[in-house]
């Protein structure tokens, strides 16, 4: 009985570590990417509650995320144990408030965030890569999980790991988004997904 409980255990712990399927795009992967990118084009109208965690490879943060994206405008409100911040803006500029100092101002959400917390986020992409579509930065790598949509995305030096999709709506968005470009790290678990 010992001798099975102990195989009952390897078996389990063997299939907890099963690889990751990743499939490079054929045509057909690709052209149902196209459809969904496509059909998200227009999405820019959005607002999703979750968690995030920043990490520059020596410390980080983490806290309860509200993302709205408005258009061009923007606002991030991170709840962090003993703080929370905001990061609001658009084309003309960004604010962060909730910081010792008093409001700062930037003018881009990347470098404000960079100058003031000392995070590496790339924002811009980011608003792509949540949706689980290419950023029109510059060329992009995809490969594909069992569930044939996007599993791992390299663009811009970063590479985007989604680790689970809300298949219940179509078309289909993430829930996991990790993304990481060393030493830096960004992971976000999305709770609720509100599409205007």
């Amino acid at each position: 009985m010992k001798r099975f409980l102990m195989a009952a255990a390897a078996v389990s712990l063997l299939a907890g570590c099963a690889p990751v399927v990743r499939m490079k795009g054929d045509a057909a992967l690709l052209d149902a990417q196209a459809a969904r990118e496509k059909a998200l084009a227009g999405v820019d109208h959005w607002t999703l509650q979750g968690r995030l965690s920043v990490s520059d490879g020596h410390s980080g943060g983490s806290g309860d995320l509200d993302w709205t994206q408005d258009g061009d405008r923007y606002a991030f409100t991170m709840h962090a144990p003993g703080k929370s911040f905001r990061l609001s803006g658009g084309p003309d500029g960004a604010l962060l408030e909730g910081l010792d100092g008093g409001p700062l101002r930037g003018p881009d959400a990347e470098s404000l965030t960079r100058k003031a917390l000392g995070w590496e986020v790339p924002l811009r992409e980011l608003r792509a890569w949540v949706l689980g579509l290419r950023a029109d930065s510059g060329p992009a790598e995809l490969s594909f999980g069992a569930d044939r949509l996007p599993s791992l995305l390299q663009q811009d030096g970063w590479t985007v790991d989604y680790r689970e999709w809300d298949t219940a709506r179509q078309p289909p968005l993430p829930k996991k988004v990790f993304a990481g470009k060393p030493p830096y790290k960004v992971r976000l678990s999305v709770e609720s997904w509100s599409i205007r």
